[in-house]
C-alpha cells in the first residue's frame, strides 16, 4: 500500500469515479416518486399500483407489469418496507431497472434506478483538484451536550431535519473555522458545507467525511477529499443544503469540483 499522500489521493479518486459510474451508482437514479403525490396509486413510468398503509407500502401488480420480486416474476399484492440493501440487491426489479422503496420523515417514495440512464451514458469523470498537502489540516471535534436537529432546505426544495452532534474546529491559512457535523452510528463525522468557490468553480455545496476522532477528539480534516453530493450526479436525490454557519468564507480550492460530461 502506498504511503505517498498524493498517490493515495489518486487511488481514492479513481475508486470514486468507478463507484459513481457503476451500473447502480448515483448516475443511474432516474426518479424519486413520493406516494403522497401519486394519482390513484399510479407512478409515471413505473408499473403497478402503489399505496401507503401505515408502516408499509402496498404494491399491487399483474404479470403484464413485468415486475420481479425476490428474483421471481410477481403478480398479486405485497407489503413492502424501506429497502436498505445495495440498489443492485433490491427486492423489486423490472428488467434491468431497480425499484427501491424509500421512507423519509414518515413519507414513502419509490426510487427508480436504470443502468441506461442518460446521465450515466454521458458521464466523463469527476473534475477534481490534484492533491495539495496544505488542505489536510489537524482538527478538533467538540461534541454538543445533546444532539440537535435543524431544519434545512433540501435539493428538491423541501425543508427537512438535519441531525447535528457537534462541531469541527480547524485552521486554514492561519484562520480559525468551524463546521457543524453529524455523527454517524460508527462514530464517523459527516458535514455538508459551502465555501467561497461554491457555485463558481465548484458545485454549490459539498460533503466532507473525515472519519472518527480519537478519544481526545483529534482527527485530520482533508479537504482534498471533499465530495460532490449525490444530487450533483442526479437531480432526483434530496441532499440537504449546508446548515447555518457551514458556509466558509475561505476559498477551498480542493477536492471534487464538478461532474464532467461528454
Amino acid at each position: 500500500m502506498s504511503t505517498d499522500p498524493a498517490q493515495e489521493w489518486k487511488n481514492w479518486h479513481e475508486r470514486r469515479v468507478e463507484t459513481v459510474s457503476a451500473p447502480y451508482g448515483p448516475l443511474a437514479l432516474t426518479g424519486t416518486h413520493w406516494l403522497a403525490d401519486a394519482v390513484e396509486g399510479r407512478i409515471p413510468a413505473v408499473p403497478g399500483e402503489w399505496r401507503e398503509d401505515d408502516d408499509a407500502v402496498v404494491l399491487t401488480a399483474t404479470a403484464q407489469d413485468g415486475i420481479v420480486l425476490d428474483g421471481e416474476p410477481f403478480s398479486g399484492e405485497v407489503r413492502l418496507t424501506a429497502d436498505h440493501t445495495p440498489v443492485g440487491e433490491s427486492r423489486l426489479a423490472q428488467g434491468a431497472r431497480r425499484l427501491v422503496v424509500l421512507r423519509r420523515e414518515g413519507l414513502w417514495a419509490v426510487r427508480v434506478w436504470d443502468p441506461e440512464a442518460e446521465r450515466r451514458r454521458a458521464f466523463a469523470g469527476i473534475g477534481a483538484t490534484p492533491y495539495e498537502a496544505r488542505w489536510a489540516v489537524p482538527a478538533t471535534f467538540r461534541p454538543y451536550d445533546e444532539a440537535r436537529t435543524v431544519r434545512v432546505a433540501n435539493a428538491d426544495g423541501v425543508e427537512r431535519g438535519l441531525g447535528l452532534g457537534g462541531e469541527l474546529a480547524f485552521a486554514l491559512d492561519g484562520r480559525e473555522h468551524t463546521l457543524q457535523v453529524a455523527v454517524e452510528d460508527d462514530g464517523a463525522l459527516w458535514a455538508v458545507f459551502a465555501d467561497a468557490t461554491s457555485g463558481d468553480s465548484t458545485f454549490r455545496f459539498r460533503f466532507l467525511r473525515p472519519g472518527a476522532p480519537d478519544a481526545q477528539g483529534r482527527l485530520t480534516v482533508d479537504f482534498n477529499r471533499a465530495l460532490l453530493p449525490p444530487c450533483a450526479f442526479a437531480e432526483h436525490f434530496i441532499c440537504p443544503f449546508p446548515p447555518p454557519g457551514n458556509t466558509l468564507d475561505a476559498a477551498v480550492a480542493a477536492g471534487e469540483r464538478t461532474v464532467l460530461t461528454r
